[in-house]
Protein backbone atom coordinates (compact mmCIF):
# COMPACT_ATOMS: atom_id res chain seq x y z
CA UNK A 1 0.00 0.00 0.00
CA UNK A 2 1.34 3.56 -1.08
CA UNK A 3 0.81 6.19 1.76
CA UNK A 4 1.55 9.85 1.79
CA UNK A 5 1.34 12.33 4.38
CA UNK A 6 -0.04 15.84 3.96
CA UNK A 7 -0.02 19.44 5.13
CA UNK A 8 -3.71 20.45 6.33
CA UNK A 9 -4.75 23.08 4.21
CA UNK A 10 -8.36 24.57 3.73
CA UNK A 11 -8.22 22.79 0.63
CA UNK A 12 -8.33 19.13 1.88
CA UNK A 13 -9.74 20.08 5.04
CA UNK A 14 -13.01 18.05 4.30
CA UNK A 15 -10.95 14.79 4.32
CA UNK A 16 -11.37 14.79 8.00
CA UNK A 17 -13.72 12.35 9.52
CA UNK A 18 -17.22 13.93 9.17
CA UNK A 19 -17.09 14.22 13.08
CA UNK A 20 -14.03 15.98 13.31
CA UNK A 21 -14.54 18.38 10.34
CA UNK A 22 -17.49 19.47 12.95
CA UNK A 23 -15.78 19.70 16.02
CA UNK A 24 -14.03 23.08 17.16
CA UNK A 25 -13.89 21.50 21.03
CA UNK A 26 -9.71 22.73 21.04
CA UNK A 27 -10.74 26.15 18.48
CA UNK A 28 -13.10 27.82 20.72
CA UNK A 29 -13.85 28.38 24.01
CA UNK A 30 -16.44 26.56 26.29
CA UNK A 31 -18.40 29.15 25.72
CA UNK A 32 -18.05 30.08 22.27
CA UNK A 33 -18.47 26.27 21.59
CA UNK A 34 -21.33 25.50 22.78
CA UNK A 35 -22.33 28.53 21.53
CA UNK A 36 -21.79 27.29 18.02
CA UNK A 37 -22.73 24.25 18.40
CA UNK A 38 -26.67 25.24 19.16
CA UNK A 39 -26.63 28.22 16.88
CA UNK A 40 -24.10 28.39 14.53
CA UNK A 41 -22.33 26.23 12.06
CA UNK A 42 -19.21 24.09 13.74
CA UNK A 43 -17.69 24.18 9.93
CA UNK A 44 -17.46 27.09 9.64
CA UNK A 45 -15.74 27.49 13.06
CA UNK A 46 -13.23 24.75 12.08
CA UNK A 47 -12.08 26.72 8.43
CA UNK A 48 -11.94 29.89 10.22
CA UNK A 49 -9.40 28.51 12.86
CA UNK A 50 -7.52 26.71 10.18
CA UNK A 51 -7.06 29.57 7.96
CA UNK A 52 -6.28 32.08 10.37
CA UNK A 53 -3.57 29.51 12.24
CA UNK A 54 -2.17 28.86 8.39
CA UNK A 55 -1.64 32.93 7.86
CA UNK A 56 -0.47 33.93 11.52
CA UNK A 57 1.77 30.69 12.20
CA UNK A 58 1.61 28.46 9.43
CA UNK A 59 1.01 24.41 9.31
CA UNK A 60 -1.24 23.32 11.76
CA UNK A 61 -2.09 19.54 11.26
CA UNK A 62 -1.34 16.40 8.44
CA UNK A 63 -3.13 14.51 6.63
CA UNK A 64 -2.37 10.68 5.91
CA UNK A 65 -3.45 9.18 2.81
CA UNK A 66 -3.25 5.09 1.94
CA UNK A 67 -3.78 4.56 -1.92
CA UNK A 68 -5.55 8.17 -2.04
CA UNK A 69 -7.80 7.68 1.01
CA UNK A 70 -7.53 9.60 3.45
CA UNK A 71 -6.43 7.23 6.84
CA UNK A 72 -5.81 9.80 9.48
CA UNK A 73 -5.22 13.34 10.81
CA UNK A 74 -3.47 15.49 13.20
CA UNK A 75 -3.75 18.89 14.44
CA UNK A 76 -1.48 20.92 16.33
CA UNK A 77 -0.34 24.49 17.46
CA UNK A 78 0.79 26.75 20.08
CA UNK A 79 -1.24 26.79 22.92
CA UNK A 80 -2.28 30.48 22.20
CA UNK A 81 -4.26 29.36 19.66
CA UNK A 82 -5.89 26.97 21.35
CA UNK A 83 -9.08 28.33 23.90
CA UNK A 84 -9.74 25.36 25.17
CA UNK A 85 -6.23 24.24 26.71
CA UNK A 86 -6.63 26.77 29.59
CA UNK A 87 -9.60 24.55 30.89
CA UNK A 88 -7.73 21.54 31.84
CA UNK A 89 -6.33 21.05 34.97
CA UNK A 90 -2.18 20.28 33.77
CA UNK A 91 -2.22 23.38 31.84
CA UNK A 92 -0.25 25.08 30.81
CA UNK A 93 1.51 24.18 27.95
CA UNK A 94 5.64 24.88 28.52
CA UNK A 95 6.42 27.64 26.64
CA UNK A 96 8.54 26.29 24.47
CA UNK A 97 6.00 23.64 23.13
CA UNK A 98 3.80 22.90 20.38
CA UNK A 99 0.24 21.51 21.20
CA UNK A 100 -0.60 18.73 19.75
CA UNK A 101 -4.35 18.88 19.91
CA UNK A 102 -5.62 16.09 18.21
CA UNK A 103 -4.94 12.87 16.45
CA UNK A 104 -7.00 10.41 14.51
CA UNK A 105 -6.36 7.18 12.41
CA UNK A 106 -9.56 5.73 10.61
CA UNK A 107 -10.49 2.37 12.28
CA UNK A 108 -9.73 0.08 8.92
CA UNK A 109 -6.23 1.47 9.17
CA UNK A 110 -5.57 0.91 13.00
CA UNK A 111 -2.62 -0.86 13.51
CA UNK A 112 -0.68 -0.02 10.70
CA UNK A 113 1.50 2.32 12.45
CA UNK A 114 0.09 5.49 10.82
CA UNK A 115 0.10 7.37 13.89
CA UNK A 116 3.64 6.78 14.38
CA UNK A 117 3.71 8.14 10.84
CA UNK A 118 2.00 11.02 11.96
CA UNK A 119 4.18 11.89 15.07
CA UNK A 120 7.13 11.63 13.04
CA UNK A 121 6.16 13.75 10.17
CA UNK A 122 4.94 16.83 12.80
CA UNK A 123 8.30 16.02 14.88
CA UNK A 124 9.99 16.88 12.04
CA UNK A 125 8.10 19.69 10.44
CA UNK A 126 8.31 21.53 13.82
CA UNK A 127 12.29 20.98 13.86
CA UNK A 128 12.41 22.81 10.94
CA UNK A 129 11.16 24.88 12.46
CA UNK A 130 12.62 25.81 15.61
CA UNK A 131 10.49 24.20 17.76
CA UNK A 132 11.88 22.51 21.17
CA UNK A 133 8.54 20.07 22.12
CA UNK A 134 5.17 18.93 21.81
CA UNK A 135 3.15 18.60 24.60
CA UNK A 136 -0.39 17.15 24.95
CA UNK A 137 -3.59 16.36 27.09
CA UNK A 138 -3.91 13.06 27.03
CA UNK A 139 -6.92 10.53 27.61
CA UNK A 140 -5.24 8.28 30.87
CA UNK A 141 -8.86 6.37 31.19
CA UNK A 142 -10.35 6.43 27.53
CA UNK A 143 -13.31 8.34 29.29
CA UNK A 144 -12.76 11.85 27.98
CA UNK A 145 -14.16 13.40 24.89
CA UNK A 146 -13.14 11.48 21.73
CA UNK A 147 -10.51 14.49 20.13
CA UNK A 148 -8.21 13.42 23.01
CA UNK A 149 -5.42 11.60 22.00
CA UNK A 150 -5.10 8.21 24.28
CA UNK A 151 -1.67 8.52 26.78
CA UNK A 152 -0.82 4.95 26.23
CA UNK A 153 -0.25 5.73 22.72
CA UNK A 154 1.34 8.69 23.16
CA UNK A 155 3.61 7.01 25.81
CA UNK A 156 4.42 4.29 23.05
CA UNK A 157 5.64 6.91 20.78
CA UNK A 158 8.20 8.44 22.90
CA UNK A 159 6.24 11.01 25.06
CA UNK A 160 6.51 11.64 28.55
CA UNK A 161 4.18 12.45 31.33
CA UNK A 162 5.25 16.33 32.96
CA UNK A 163 2.24 16.75 35.07
CA UNK A 164 0.56 13.44 36.24
CA UNK A 165 -3.37 13.16 36.57
CA UNK A 166 -5.51 10.53 36.93
CA UNK A 167 -7.35 11.37 33.65
CA UNK A 168 -5.77 14.15 31.97
CA UNK A 169 -1.83 14.06 32.08
CA UNK A 170 0.49 16.56 30.18
CA UNK A 171 3.00 14.49 28.23
CA UNK A 172 5.92 15.85 26.50
CA UNK A 173 7.92 15.08 23.59
CA UNK A 174 11.27 16.82 23.41
CA UNK A 175 11.82 17.03 19.63
CA UNK A 176 15.44 16.37 19.46
CA UNK A 177 15.06 12.86 20.62
CA UNK A 178 12.84 11.76 17.70
CA UNK A 179 16.10 12.74 15.27
CA UNK A 180 17.40 9.01 13.85
CA UNK A 181 20.08 7.39 13.70
CA UNK A 182 20.31 7.57 10.61
CA UNK A 183 19.98 11.15 10.68
CA UNK A 184 22.58 11.91 13.44
CA UNK A 185 25.19 9.69 11.26
CA UNK A 186 24.34 11.76 8.11
CA UNK A 187 24.63 15.33 10.27
CA UNK A 188 27.94 14.04 11.84
CA UNK A 189 29.54 13.08 8.15
CA UNK A 190 28.78 16.19 7.12
CA UNK A 191 30.52 18.03 9.39
CA UNK A 192 33.21 15.53 9.36
CA UNK A 193 33.48 16.43 5.23
CA UNK A 194 33.12 20.16 6.07
CA UNK A 195 35.76 20.28 8.68
CA UNK A 196 38.45 18.20 5.64
CA UNK A 197 37.59 20.99 2.86
CA UNK A 198 40.11 23.32 2.33
CA UNK A 199 39.87 27.19 3.59
CA UNK A 200 37.81 29.18 1.31
CA UNK A 201 40.30 31.73 1.47
CA UNK A 202 43.05 29.35 -0.14
CA UNK A 203 40.80 28.20 -3.03
CA UNK A 204 41.39 29.20 -6.35
CA UNK A 205 39.34 32.08 -7.54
Amino acid sequence: MSRRVAAVTLDNLDDLPVRCRGCVFWELDPVTGERAANDGDPRLEKESWVSSVLLEWGSCGRIVYVESAPAGFALYAPPAYVPRASAFPTSPVSADAVLLTTMHVVPEFTGAGLGRVLVQTIAKDLQRRGVRAVEAFADAKHEGPHCLVPADFLLSVGFKTVRPHHRFPRLRLELKATVSWREDMEVALERLLGSMAPDPALRPV
